[in-house]
């Protein structure tokens, strides 16, 4: 037997469930993954209140890593004892479960369990968003929101590794200070300042390249009109709910804009993506080129307070859920 975090209703955090489950032998293309940690994602809360419905009862969580144990007929590229770690994947939030195979990814030495399991998702988003949907380049500025948060600490980094000027959206003087502290040349204290008119500052009235916006209806117009002629706006998120629907026409008068809704699920569908993707967020990691801070932990079985944490605002960089 083995234990998990389950809902059976949509709702606030009271609705996770700590449950005994049974896990079978795995089956062809499978392996029996006992997880060691899980990472915490803004997905979790869309699934959990039912902005992204799932079938119920569900095991939530996306990414963990873990140590194969077991393995079925036709796994040949994984042995007992493999390392490993995934991503976008559901029902994460477990101490064992089954899991197909071409899923998985094989850790190298150079990075252990606890650091895997915070990095996957987080870090296969900012890569999917740096590399292909609108691939930075030396010389451009980038405004980054929540840059202090999982994916936004990522982002700076690798943004200003790879040469860019980055501009972050924060929402305190904290975390405007670990902002800076990972790249960010400039920080916008949202609740405090216009987002627009600090661009414009920073940027002698020209606009950034591109905007990686995550939080979706709050800030999409202020987004908009921090851009310069021909920029993107890239909504991957919406933790302030849904971005209202909008004349496309209003990009003209903007600048001939470009607005896109990218989902890693894309981005991971075929094993060719997922580890052409996993193998430069390993390189990326492994030689210093982004740190992974998992600033919060705690265990599995108290998800609920890492819920709570978390939709408060109370959390920075990565969060871990331990086995």
């Amino acid at each position: 037997m083995t234990h998990a975090v389950r809902i059976h209703e949509f709702g606030g955090a009271e609705v996770l469930q700590w449950e005994e489950l049974e896990v079978e032998d795995p089956g062809p293309g499978q392996v029996y993954l006992r997880q060691t940690a899980c990472g915490l994602n803004y997905i979790d809360i869309y699934m959990r209140s039912g902005a992204y419905p799932v079938e119920l009862p569900a095991t939530l969580g996306m990414e963990a890593a873990g140590v194969v144990e077991a393995i079925g007929d036709g796994v040949t590229e994984l042995a007992i004892g493999d390392r490993v770690a995934y991503a976008m994947v559901a029902g994460a939030y477990a101490e064992s479960r089954l899991i197909d195979a071409e899923k998985l990814i094989k850790l190298p030495d150079t990075i252990d369990n606890q650091t895997a399991a915070a990095m996957m998702l987080k870090g296969l988003t900012a890569h999917y968003l740096l590399f292909r949907t609108y691939p930075v380049k030396a010389g451009d500025t980038v405004l980054v929101y929540a840059a202090a948060g999982g994916v936004g600490l990522l982002l700076t980094q690798w943004a200003t590794h790879l040469g860019a000027t980055v501009i972050g959206c924060v929402g305190s003087q904290e975390k405007a200070q670990l902002a800076a502290a990972n790249g960010c040349k400039h920080t916008i204290l949202y609740r405090e300042e216009n987002i627009p008119e600090r661009i414009k500052d920073f940027t002698d009235g020209e606009g950034v390249a591109v905007v990686y916006d995550g939080v979706g209806k709050a800030t999409f117009d202020a987004s908009l009109d921090a851009l310069r002629p021909f920029g993107m706006m890239v909504s991957y998120g919406n933790s302030s709910g849904n971005v209202e629907p909008f004349a496309p026409k209003i990009l003209a008068s903007k600048g001939s804009l470009y607005v896109t809704r990218p989902t890693l699920a894309t981005h991971t569908a075929t094993r060719e993506l997922l580890v052409d993707g996993a193998k430069r967020l390993i390189d990326a990691v492994s030689n210093g080129i982004i740190g992974i801070q998992i600033n919060q932990t705690w265990p599995l079985s108290e998800t609920i307070r890492a819920h709570h944490a978390l939709e408060s605002r109370q959390t920075s960089g990565s969060t871990i859920l331990t086995t």
